[in-house]
């Protein structure tokens, strides 16, 4: 099959270091290449990639600080996405939105994984006004906002298999992996840590827009001999540093559409202590691959049965059902599927203009 994969530009793919939803694309990229598809793939230039790479910009946003209008560079993307359709048989947009007014008019086969939250209002009428558009949920619980949406499937994350290494031993701090942002809890994070008299290791971005939250609100937070703040790491230091922790602390304020780094520390044998908002509970297995908790006491509870679980089982929980060839063989049977779809409405129009044309003779 010939297939385009359309990334953001915000990071390269795989990023540098953070960044999901270019992760994931970089992930299901490789693996339909290694089950013998034709990739092409949509992306900054310091991409890296075994599929044919379309660059779009020498680097990823992010990197370029000279960067103020981002839309500009997204949309001369969409522009070479389309004037190179026809060598695809589906478009694979991982763009959000953005493409939806092209897709619309040239009515190539396509379909959009939605990775962010869909509970803005804003969200609302645009999509209201697209809803022939094909998208994919990373979790269930992400289509709660928007119900009504032309939903084909739920597609949950995978990584390959030995990205991580399984850490059979359990160590002896927590550890949190994300963004510095209210809803990702970085505050109860800390606050659990302290009430178990564990030490806490915080690896996680700044963005600027949450600058200010991070100074006022967690910075002070860390004057305590508990709590260190590591600062964004790389991809080749997450195995060390979800693989050594006793377990992974999200405590989440949102509903988190799926969240990566919950199968990266279950992919080390690490278990997970989680709220039980958005995707957690399709994600962590309770009791096997972690402890599904309500609030910051329950929280510090589940930190005492840490060692009742199996960091195998919980390796095992991810080899199971969150791998990246899981993940590809899932996406190929939904462009599947559209194709199909899409041979059968066309077979059915053609069979209309015979019976419209015979009956007029």
């Amino acid at each position: 099959m010939r297939i385009a994969q359309v990334a953001p530009l915000y990071e390269s793919v795989p990023p540098k270091l953070y960044g999901g939803t270019e992760r994931v694309v970089s992930y299901l990229t490789e693996e339909l290449v290694q089950q013998g598809h034709e990739v092409t793939l949509f992306a900054s230039g310091d991409s890296i990639t075994r599929a044919r790479l379309v660059p779009l910009r020498p680097a990823a946003i992010r990197l370029d600080p000279g960067c103020v209008d981002q839309l500009a560079h997204h949309f001369l993307m969409l522009e070479r996405v389309f004037k190179e359709s026809e060598e695809f048989d589906i478009i694979h947009f991982h763009v959000d939105y953005l493409h939806f007014p092209f897709s619309r008019r040239h009515g190539n086969p396509n379909v959009t994984t939605l990775h962010g939250r869909l509970d803005i209002p804003d969200l609302v009428p645009l999509y209201r006004e697209y809803l022939d558009m094909p998208v994919v949920s990373i979790s269930n619980s992400q289509r709660n906002p928007l119900p009504w949406l032309n939903w084909q499937g739920t597609v949950y994350h995978g990584l390959p298999p030995r990205l991580y290494r399984f850490h059979p031993e359990p160590g002896k701090y927590l550890a949190f992996l994300g963004r510095i942002s209210p809803e990702k809890g970085v505050d109860a994070a800390i606050e659990i840590a302290k009430r178990a008299g564990v030490e806490l290791r915080i690896a996680a971005k700044v963005d600027r827009v949450d600058i200010e939250y991070f100074e006022q609100k967690i910075k002070p937070l860390l004057d305590d001999p508990l709590i260190h703040f590591v600062g964004e790491v790389a991809d080749r230091e997450k195995d060390e540093f979800l693989g050594n922790a006793l377990a992974l602390l999200t405590p989440i304020n949102w509903e988190e559409p799926f969240g990566l780094v919950m199968i990266e520390a279950m992919a080390c044998g690490t278990p997970v202590i989680a709220y039980g908002r958005g995707s957690v509970p399709e994600v962590v297995d309770d009791r096997v691959s972690g402890y599904i908790v309500q609030d910051l006491a329950t929280a510090a509870q589940a930190l005492e049965r840490i060692p009742h679980l199996s960091r195998r089982r919980c390796r095992q929980a991810f080899d199971r059902r969150f791998t990246a060839c899981r993940m590809a063989r899932d996406y190929v049977a939904l462009y599947e599927r559209l194709l199909d779809d899409r041979m059968d409405e066309r077979r059915l129009s053609a069979g209309r203009m015979v019976w419209a044309a015979t009956s007029s003779a």
